[in-house]
């Protein structure tokens, strides 16, 4: 489920913008671990939606009005879901 569903569709949202926005004003890189289930592509996928400038998605909630919401960034997605390559030639036995 993405956050553009749960918002359109009026699902029941608990709001991690706060989070969000506590990430996006720190620099660096970050590891997200959390066990399977619990949430992780779905705060990506906000990330996401963030950064490529959806406004309209965040109304009434935390980010709202602390977003700089002119300013759209490339987002990049990358699925590691169907696994990863090791190596282009067989494996030798």
């Amino acid at each position: 489920m993405s956050v553009r569903k749960i918002r359109e569709d009026d699902y029941y949202y608990v709001d991690k913008t706060p989070m969000a926005w506590a990430l996006a004003q720190e620099s660096g890189y970050y590891f997200l671990s959390r066990p399977r289930r619990f949430g992780k592509s779905l705060f990506l996928d906000t990330l996401a939606e963030l950064f490529e400038g959806n406004q309209e998605l965040f109304r009434e909630l935390f980010i709202y009005p602390h977003w700089n919401w002119q300013v759209h960034h490339p987002v990049i997605r990358i699925s590691f879901s169907d696994g990863v390559l090791q190596s282009r030639a067989e494996p030798k036995h």
